[in-house]
């Protein structure tokens, strides 16, 4: 079902979502099983009982002197308290059931952009961003600053879902610089990290090139990135060449200005 609109919310690093979303990204949260996780089915003192199955499209299992039993949607108590009352039914006086998901199917996350291997994510019970992160072997060096969730959510007073974007600061969250808990991620995400952006500084400093953009970079900053102007540089002759849709424009600029992408530094040589 289509979305009815889309929310935005951008939390520095590791703040606690919304109250809203508490349930969602509850770090206690039981884990759901699902279509497709393996389970490993013991019964205390009877090993002859003991099962491996994998939950079927329908959400079922089937399970010796049973049959299909629907868990779907069940937690491992949940699950294990179903197949304990069912075969309190005539089969087992008081059966001690354990349930291990040996391998985790129905949950899945996408990992798009600068990730350094992009694509499904499987996960494990209760998974947090930074387990999707690792599990997609980490970010690029061309990664951008903001990481951004875009997540299903039921909209308020309907039975139709919306859409929700969640942007997290990358940096601040690599480095650990938080000041909550880890962001839970559920069934469905799509976690995107966008290509940064550049700039360039040619001229007179000490090491021409292309730099990462980064948030609040100054003409200053980008020329220190630079290693800083040479001897020779006319410091009050520095210009940008800025592109836009009209083309390019060359503008005098000051060394607190701010760059925007793709902006070029250029540092003239001194004539004395």
């Amino acid at each position: 079902m289509r979305a009815l609109c889309t929310k935005s919310i951008l939390i520095p690093a590791l703040v606690v979502l919304l109250a809203a979303l508490a349930p969602a990204l509850a770090p206690g949260q039981e884990y759901s099983i699902g279509e497709g996780d393996l389970l490993r089915i013991t019964v205390y003192d009877n090993p002859d009982l003991t099962t491996e199955v994998r939950v079927s499209g329908d959400g079922k299992i089937t399970f010796p002197l049973i049959g299909d039993i629907l868990v779907s949607g069940l937690t491992i108590a949940g699950a294990q308290e179903r197949i304990a009352a069912l075969l309190r039914e005539g089969f087992i006086k008081k059966p001690q059931i354990s349930v291990f998901i040996k391998e985790y199917k129905s949950k899945k996350v996408t990992a798009l952009g600068e990730f350094i291997k992009p694509g499904l994510i499987e996960l494990r019970g209760n998974a947090t961003l930074m387990e999707v992160i690792s599990d997609a072997g980490g970010v690029t060096t061309n990664a951008g600053d903001l990481l951004v969730i875009k997540r299903k959510v039921g909209a308020t007073g309907s039975t139709q879902q919306e859409d929700l974007t969640i942007g997290v600061d990358l940096n601040t969250f690599l480095e650990g610089r938080d000041t909550g808990e880890n962001i839970m991620v559920i069934d469905g995400d799509s976690i995107y990290v966008p290509r940064a952006a550049f700039v360039y500084v040619s001229g007179a400093v000490k090491v021409p090139g292309v730099y990462k953009m980064s948030r609040g970079l100054t003409v200053l900053k980008a020329i220190t990135l630079a290693g800083g102007f040479t001897q020779r540089a006319a410091k009050n002759k520095v210009k940008i060449i800025r592109k836009s849709e009209a083309g390019e424009t060359t503008l005098a600029v000051k060394m607190d200005d701010l760059m925007l992408p793709d902006d070029v530094i250029t540092v003239p040589e001194s004539l004395f």
